[in-house]
């Protein structure tokens, strides 16, 4: 078997590890995942232990070489993507965290991010970042951490302790703490970098009392990062990708040219929409991002969140138990009764972008005596288009080049598998939707930008000829039913947003 062949893709998600091996041509070869602890220790806090998702990336990269037959030297290097945000602060000398890793759902420094937007720093860090002020990002994670972890400031600014998010955090223990660095997305995610100019910004770290010595030093989404301990999987792997994780399915998703969208669901949804060279500062909420830096050059994008897509099928499972199965779903959206226009707005924790009311509560409109299992299917799965396309008509109007018929919509996650869902997903966007034939895009995307540092892989303009489509759905409804559909979804917003 070619030595230098094949890729090792770390997957490193909120509630498991996996360890996807690809060929050359971005095939995947062998798998392993592994669940392993959450944590709530108060109310709205999420924590987890670094140990577990240090010993289950690990235990899943050995696994995957496993049942690939392969030895590490069959590799020829590693790409590495993460749950974005989550913070860790370690001791360098031990590379042992101090405390346990808060989870990027954590909402414990709420308070922190009201204070900081009552005195006016929302417009700062908006210009610099392109985020919002929320306890979501790293920031002010990394405050909590440096004045609650006994010692840590002290030890912190005299050098002795390392901050970073998972993927850096895994850097550090793979190269046996030799190199401590992130890729652009991942900083971009922290609160503390300037997106358009690529560097830590001195003005947040002051504003949030960080010192700048425990910061990692950032660098291009493929590049050589270092390589592997020989003990870990045998001989030493060059570790030559990185990027968060929906910054990794867009790259997965091959959405190199501006205008293109890619759009994952799972319990959420998350699209992103790349502008190219240009960081759109949003007029809609949403989020202005690094989608990815490739030598030394950042392409931009912007970002919406869906909080309910697949949460809605799961309501209907475990809360009202009309299904035992996330599969039934399709089939009985596709039996509900046509003249029911019944909707649900999944507000079930507020709603998220464009919209963003924490306050708003899940609510459902039109029932009547003959509503049943199947329009509350219907209306679930039509919520997450409705939504997307809420989103998709916010990224329009911040950046009106997507209007101009470039718009491609690529999707993945779990509820792309519904070919009810997808089709009824083109025909409330009015546009075609591509369902990929690899639908692990985060790993793939991980794999890619491994293999292209490695010379295995084309540069993106050529990439496109390997990403392959499973199937293309198009817009076939009346544009007069569309219409109809979308305005009772905007009149089921508007009653459910609050103060409306």
């Amino acid at each position: 078997m070619a030595a230098n062949r094949y890729l090792l893709a770390i997957d490193q998600g909120t509630t498991s590890s996996r360890a996807i091996v690809f060929d050359a041509g971005l095939k995947p070869v062998a798998s392993a995942q592994q669940e392993y602890q959450q944590h709530f220790p108060a109310s709205g806090w999420v924590e987890h232990e670094p140990e577990d998702i240090w010993s289950s990336v690990v235990a899943t990269c050995r696994a995957a070489l496993d049942k690939a037959g392969l030895d590490a030297k069959a590799i020829a290097a590693i790409g590495i993507t993460n749950q974005r945000e989550t913070t860790l602060l370690w001791d360098r000398r031990t590379g042992r965290a101090v405390h346990r890793a808060i989870v990027w759902q954590d909402r414990r420094t709420a308070p922190l991010c009201a204070e900081l937007v009552a005195a006016g720093h929302e417009a700062l860090v908006a210009e610099r970042t392109g985020l919002r002020i929320d306890p979501y990002f790293s920031g002010t994670k990394i405050a909590w951490l440096l004045d609650h972890v006994p010692g840590a400031r002290r030890r912190a600014e005299a050098g002795e302790l390392a901050f970073g998010t998972v993927d850096s955090f895994l850097l550090w223990r793979l190269t046996g703490g030799a190199v401590h660095a992130t890729d652009a997305t991942n900083a971009a995610r922290t609160l503390l970098f300037d997106i358009r100019r690529g560097v830590w910004d001195q003005d947040l770290l002051a504003l949030l009392g960080i010192p700048a010595a425990i910061l990692p030093e950032v660098r291009d989404c493929a590049c050589h990062f270092g390589d592997t301990t020989p003990d870990l999987f045998g001989t030493a792997i060059p570790i030559r990708g990185m990027a968060g994780d929906q910054q990794a399915a867009t790259i997965g998703q091959a959405c190199f040219t501006p205008g293109m969208v890619k759009s994952t669901y799972g319990t959420g949804c998350f699209a992103l929409l790349n502008t190219g060279s240009t960081a759109v500062a949003s007029k809609n909420r949403l989020l202005s991002t690094i989608a990815y830096q490739l030598n030394g050059e950042r392409s931009y994008a912007l970002e919406g969140s869906i909080f309910i897509a697949g949460a809605a099928v799961q309501w209907l499972r475990d809360g009202l138990g009309l299904i035992a199965h996330a599969s039934e779903t399709g089939p009985l959206a596709e039996a509900a009764d046509p003249a029911q226009e019944v909707y649900l707005v999944p507000a079930f924790v507020g709603l998220g972008a464009p919209h963003w009311d924490a306050q708003a509560r899940g609510a459902m409109f039109g029932l009547t005596r003959n509503t049943g299992p199947r329009e509350f299917a219907r209306a679930a799965l039509e919520s997450v288009c409705y939504q997307t396309l809420d989103l998709i008509e916010a990224m329009q109007a911040d950046w009106p080049d997507a209007r101009h018929g470039r718009a491609i919509l690529r999707v993945d996650g779990g509820m792309v598998a519904s070919d009810w869902t997808m089709q009824r997903l083109a025909d409330i966007l009015g546009l075609p939707i591509d369902r990929p034939s690899v639908l692990e895009t985060t790993a793939l995307g991980a794999a890619y930008l491994a293999g292209l540092d490695a010379g295995l892989l084309p540069e993106p303009e050529r990439f496109a000829d390997l990403w392959r489509l499973e199937r293309r759905f198009s817009p076939a409804m009346a544009e007069a039913e569309r219409g109809r559909k979308v305005a009772g979804w905007r009149d089921s917003v508007r009653r459910t947003l609050t103060g409306t």
